[in-house]
């Protein structure tokens, strides 16, 4: 009876133990996402500098791109934007959709006027319905979909140097490289 008594809470330890040793090797910057190799989310959106031209998630199929999720108030999307712009203008060939999330406008595009615009077509909704589709957290996060229209990645954090290399970028180009 007395080894019992000291043999449940050791056994609580060890599990215990057991979990939070698991955890360390966990990335704590990642966000899971149920859409993970499940198709996009079909939308039509109005564009940023032509409301009247309507962009369709469908008009990217054939082609591996990035849709990302920014704001003009968001400071993280601030430290992104710039990486950004120098990646397009390095000549990255991959296409960019930016998706102006829970902001106005006219923040959106003097953002783009005054720090450069990144992105082949910017887009934006009113009620956030797509928003809520692509179970966006907060911003900014960026979707790797393949050419199938298939959701492969999602990055829940800004993209800089060392994210890109090791992982958006070795992405995108095992995915282009797919038939």
């Amino acid at each position: 009876m007395m080894k019992a008594k000291f043999l449940i809470p050791f056994a609580i330890f060890i599990v215990l133990a057991g979990f939070l040793f698991k955890g360390l090797y966990l990335d704590p910057r990642a966000l899971p996402s149920v859409l993970i190799n499940k198709p996009l989310p079909a939308f039509e959106l109005p564009t940023l500098y032509n409301p009247d031209v309507k962009f369709r998630s469908d008009d990217m199929k054939g082609q591996v791109w990035m849709l990302n999720v920014w704001a003009s108030w968001c400071l993280p999307c601030k430290e992104e934007h710039p990486y950004l712009v120098g990646l397009k203008r390095t000549g990255l060939k991959t296409p960019i959709v930016g998706f102006l999330y829970k902001d106005s406008v006219g923040a959106g595009r003097g953002v783009l006027e005054s720090t450069g615009n990144p992105y082949d077509q910017v887009i934006f909704e009113e009620k956030n319905k797509v928003g809520i589709d692509l179970g966006v957290t907060g911003v900014p996060e960026t979707f790797i979909i393949d050419k199938k229209g298939v959701i492969r990645a999602k990055v829940s954090y800004p993209i800089l140097d060392d994210l890109w290399n090791q992982q958006v970028k070795p992405l995108i180009d095992q995915l282009e490289a797919e038939q």
